[in-house]
């Protein structure tokens, strides 16, 4: 009701969800159609190389049955998929500065070792494709069909121009490329869809 009275009262377009699950974004959506309210059309979600469940798995059915997209965020996972902690923590880096101990111990971890492995690879993917380790990772984020954007932070006008050069890798990430990213991130969630097969 809030929603609707806000969007009517021309203070917002439209109103979204940020971290909801499918069954409740449902049931918003459910809510308020019985009630002829404004239904929420997006969904806020953490989306990047190494976090995929969520939007590939349990939010697609929500694209496809009552067009709710999503706006996904960290598409450089905090800054670990830049490339700049392949040789450890920079003094001038996020995961150095104390409130982010959680992000350095990430990095630090077997995971976190592993995963910047995984970066070097995808570099060489980047570098065939002519752009950056960064650009392919948001290129790659907006080459799924349920993303509408996704959400950037940058720390300078450099880091912006080179994240918005992104969009002119989005027609190089074919099927061919999304399969060899998928095959070295080895961590392609199991969709419903693919256990019909």
């Amino acid at each position: 009701i809030a929603m609707t009275h806000v969007i009517n009262q021309g203070m917002a377009m439209y109103w979204g969800t940020s971290r909801w699950s499918a069954m409740e974004i449902m049931e918003a959506y459910s809510v308020a159609r019985q009630f002829n309210l404004i239904p929420p059309v997006c969904e806020q979600a953490e989306y990047h190389f190494f976090q995929r469940e969520k939007v590939e798995t349990q939010l697609p059915e929500l694209y496809h049955k009552i067009g709710v997209g999503v706006v996904s965020w960290s598409p450089l996972a905090c800054g670990i998929i830049t490339g700049k902690y392949d040789n450890g923590i920079p003094e001038t880096s996020r995961a150095s500065m104390k409130p982010y101990q959680w992000l350095r111990e990430k990095i630090m971890s077997e995971d976190g070792k592993k995963q910047q492995a995984k970066l070097k690879e995808l570099a060489h993917i980047a570098e065939k494709l002519g752009c950056t380790l960064p650009q392919l990772a948001i290129a790659w984020c907006l080459r799924n069909e349920g993303v509408s954007s996704v959400l950037l932070g940058s720390s300078n006008p450099t880091q912006l121009t080179e994240n918005l050069g992104a969009i002119q890798v989005i027609p190089k990430m074919t099927a061919g490329i999304a399969s060899e990213v998928d095959h070295l991130l080895g961590n392609r969630p199991h969709s419903k869809k693919d256990y019909h097969h």
